[in-house]
């Protein structure tokens, strides 16, 4: 079984939503069930079947939180060695066709968000970048095409 890594607050993140679910959604939709069935014939209650449909949902993610949470192992971002890229370490990369400069941190897959600028190590660049240096040039095939970008800069990243 293969350990994923991950940051202690994503980790604490995915508990949350794992207590969430258990605690609030899944009691809320089993009352929904219940009103449901109240308006009579199952087959024609769309309601009914909107609230089974989202039981199943809530079910199926639950499994998923478990399963992800017994395969994370929490990396420490204490202490940190901030001279060739790592995990967990934010990381400033510029574009060398466009000079445009771009700024992630590199983290497990659970916790990835390319909204927030949250990467996974997994991923074509999260690879690329992994023991790379200030200075360093690496190629990266993207969906839009082959990219190359230079490490500007390596940091500490936020646990």
């Amino acid at each position: 079984m293969t350990r994923i890594p991950i940051t202690r607050t994503g980790f604490e993140k995915l508990k949350k939503e794992l207590e969430t679910l258990r605690t609030v959604s899944l009691p809320e939709n089993i009352k929904d069930i219940e009103v449901a069935r109240g308006h009579g014939d199952l087959s024609e209650n769309a309601e009914y079947s909107a609230a089974k449909e989202r039981q199943s949902f809530i079910h199926g993610r639950i499994k998923e939180l478990e399963n992800n949470l017994a395969l994370s192992d929490i990396i420490d971002l204490k202490d940190m060695n901030v001279e060739k890229v790592v995990f967990g370490c934010l990381v400033c990369i510029e574009d060398t066709s466009t000079g445009k400069d771009i700024k992630y941190q590199l983290v497990g897959p659970f916790e990835s968000d390319i909204n927030v600028n949250k990467i996974s190590v997994t991923s074509p660049i999260g690879k690329a970048l992994i023991g790379k240096c200030v200075g360093d040039l690496i190629n990266v095939q993207t969906p839009g095409g082959a990219r190359e970008f230079e490490v500007v800069d390596i940091s500490v990243g936020a646990e």
